[in-house]
């Protein structure tokens, strides 16, 4: 029976109150502490939905700071929990100073019980009303590009051309580094088109021995090698009507690259030992973490290959350029997590994301997702931390937010910038800008720039 009630933590010293409160609420879990060390290993422990706090507890019985801080460290730990504060006949003041620090509501004593109930049970259902309001939000924020966060520009940008192109099915070739969530994007080109009901067939150029890719391809016949027993489908015919990923195609061999491109071309395969054409309807999506152009310099990758794949060409930026969407991630990442391991974990502290912002990510999303599991894992608080995530020794200067103080920056570099290209001349300087040139010596003279304003270079 108790699993199904709701429980109530009851922050009082006063036993007969306690025993009082007991009663009145018979048909909750009433949980009891009586100091601030108590009540936030109680939260800790049971996560109470609501929460009856006294303002006055020890070792501050007659005053109200301890109460306060209290309150200020229970909303800190669960900031969802609805805090109904008890305080003497005639305080409002204070009262409503606990309202103003994040209490749900307040109550005066002496207790009267049905009043107390009512106050109460409105707490629960507003508790209620925001957790179903919070798994709504999360179910329409749920788009076609499932499990991609796109928070920054450059990857709002990637979803948008990812969007234009799925309906079609032109060969898409993703380019990125390790661990940029290059095969989920592949799976969102997949979902979002017409063929998001046929198979999605993904292989692995680099995984698979060079002697054995070209029959996991295209099939083989029976007896066409030893240990060909049967007939066996490849995986472009597999994926017909459907979508065929080659990831890390940078890593196909140059022979197979030939027979590759002569099925995009015909879109018919050959099984390896046969000689019939079998016509296969497919899209080709394509990615890999290598420079091509540097590959097809070198003699390692077909260039008429390459042009045949890159009809379109995504390129997917790594972490560390996603300005303003490492800690959307990392959040997104941590949510799964706590799923995943049934860990009742809230957020991260200040040095955790000041960590995730300034740390390069040189693994980019995989890397962070593994450390965050890892973190979900070993945090020992309510909050993951910069140890728990193995960034202890990263920078946790938090970023520089200032509005006044990030628009100095911008636009000192794009002065000296400009400068730069004008070759210190102020008048050419002002036309790249886009501004006059009062306006431009006002603002070297504000930030301390000190060029010195010249013609033509000279010979010396």
């Amino acid at each position: 029976m108790s699993e199904t009630k709701r429980r109530l933590l009851v922050v009082e010293d006063d036993k007969g109150l306690q025993s009082q409160l007991r009663w009145c609420f018979a048909d909750c879990e009433v949980v009891v502490a009586e100091d601030r060390n108590s009540a936030l290993a109680q939260l800790r422990r049971h996560e109470p939905p609501v929460v009856l706090q006294d303002l006055g507890l020890p070792p501050d019985a007659e005053g109200v700071a301890e109460g306060f801080a209290t309150l200020e460290q229970i909303l800190g730990l669960a900031p969802s929990t609805k805090v109904i504060v008890v305080t003497g006949h005639g305080d409002q003041q204070n009262a409503v100073k606990a309202v103003g620090l994040g209490a749900y509501d307040f109550y005066q004593k002496p207790v009267d019980t049905d009043v107390l109930q009512l106050i109460v049970n409105r707490a629960y259902q507003i508790h209620a009303l925001e957790l179903e309001n919070q798994r709504l939000v999360r179910e329409q924020r749920a788009s076609p590009l499932d499990g991609i966060v796109a928070a920054s520009e450059k990857m709002l940008q990637v979803c948008r051309i990812i969007e234009k192109v799925a309906p079609t099915s032109a060969t898409t070739l993703l380019l990125g580094e390790s661990g940029t969530g290059k095969e989920l994007l592949a799976h969102a080109l997949h979902n979002l088109s017409p063929r998001k009901d046929k198979p999605f067939i993904a292989i692995n150029c680099a995984a698979i021995p060079e002697a054995l890719l070209e029959s996991e391809l295209f099939g083989y016949e029976k007896g066409a090698f030893t240990g060909a027993v049967k007939q066996t489908h490849g995986k472009i015919e597999t994926a017909d009507g459907g979508t065929l990923f080659l990831d890390e195609i940078g890593d196909m061999p140059l022979a197979l690259q030939a027979k590759l491109l002569r099925f995009l071309q015909e879109r018919v395969v050959e099984r390896v030992g046969g000689r019939e054409e079998i016509p296969v309807d497919v899209r080709v999506v394509c990615a890999t973490n290598q420079d091509l152009d540097a590959c097809i310099r070198d003699g390692r990758f077909r260039q008429d290959l390459f042009y045949r794949i890159s009809e379109i060409t995504i390129r997917i930026p790594p972490l560390r350029e996603r300005d303003g969407g490492r800690l959307v991630l990392a959040r997104s990442l941590l949510e799964k997590a706590t799923a995943l391991h049934g860990r009742r974990i809230s957020g991260f502290t200040q040095d955790a994301q000041s960590a995730i912002e300034n740390y390069a990510w040189p693994g980019n999303v995989r890397e962070m997702e593994n450390k965050i599991r890892g973190a979900v894992i070993m945090a020992e608080g309510k909050q993951v931390t910069a140890g728990d995530l193995g960034l202890a020794g990263t920078d946790a200067t938090p970023p520089n937010l200032n509005l006044r103080e990030v628009r100095r920056e911008v636009e000192t570099r794009a002065i000296t910038r400009a400068l730069a290209f004008a070759n210190d001349n102020v008048s050419q300087a002002a036309k790249i800008l886009g501004i006059t040139r009062p306006t431009l010596y006002d603002l070297m003279e504000k930030y301390g720039i000190q060029p010195v304003e010249s013609g033509p270079p000279s010979g010396g």
